[in-house]
């Protein structure tokens, strides 16, 4: 019987270099974006690097009196914001290594971020940089899948039955609430990523710093960047 690899995670914004490592590594990969949408945290915002430290870019959503909407139903708010992160982006890595090699591409990705909910720019931006760095796992929603349990990691492990996994993967902060008996009861096994020991590339701006949006690898090493991920 063949290994089919499954991964679930929330959806990120242009999400740290770690996080298309734990794409790459599966089969297939689902958008956990039936869950909560949580404020401050890493579903509509990520860093980038600045010669003024470390910085935000944030997708303003609608979220007052929406305490317990899913980050599926999270609606964008002002929808100039993709403009306003390119230009910062320009700003920003105008003097990287292959700022003159991705630009382009990268203004495109932009310029077609235009849809009405943080869960699809998401996976929009997901799919386009997963192309780029020749990464071809299926992206999936949790939405997709019949899910009748109430139990998250139960919830986890009907996905992986509906896709035949036979491979669970995880960040190891999972540890703290995954059963991982409901996996191994179903003969499914459980790893976890381990995100130590990534390459430095030529960064810019001072002291090297890991957990910055994969732009910031894409604009200082381009098509290179995949060799800087661990798992392809």
């Amino acid at each position: 019987m063949n290994s089919i690899k499954v991964a679930i995670s929330q959806s990120n914004y242009i999400p740290w270099k770690g996080y298309f490592d734990n794409i790459a590594r599966v089969d297939e990969f689902v958008l956990y974006d039936d869950m909560q949408y949580t404020k401050r945290d890493w579903r509509n915002r990520n860093k980038i690097k600045t010669n003024n430290g470390l910085k935000w870019l944030t997708i303003p959503v609608k979220v007052k009196g929406k305490y317990f909407q899913k980050i599926k139903d999270t609606e964008i708010i002002d929808q100039s914001w993709n403009d306003q992160h390119f230009q910062r982006l320009k700003q920003n890595y105008s003097n990287a290594k292959c700022y003159d090699e991705v630009i382009d591409r990268i203004e495109d990705l932009y310029s077609l971020a235009t849809q009405p909910t943080i869960s699809k720019v998401n996976h929009h931006f997901l799919v386009h940089i997963c192309k780029f760095l020749n990464i071809d796992t299926n992206l999936s929603f949790s939405s997709d899948y019949n899910l009748k349990e109430d139990d998250k990691t139960k919830r986890l492990v009907d996905i992986c039955l509906q896709l035949n996994a036979t491979k669970y993967y995880s960040g190891e902060a999972a540890k703290s609430y995954m059963d991982e008996s409901l996996f191994t009861n179903k003969q499914i096994s459980v790893n976890y990523f381990n995100y130590s020991d990534y390459k430095e590339y030529d960064q810019l701006y001072g002291k090297f710093e890991h957990g910055v949006s994969i732009l910031d690898l894409i604009f200082s090493e381009g098509k290179n960047a995949i060799n800087f991920l661990k798992h392809t």
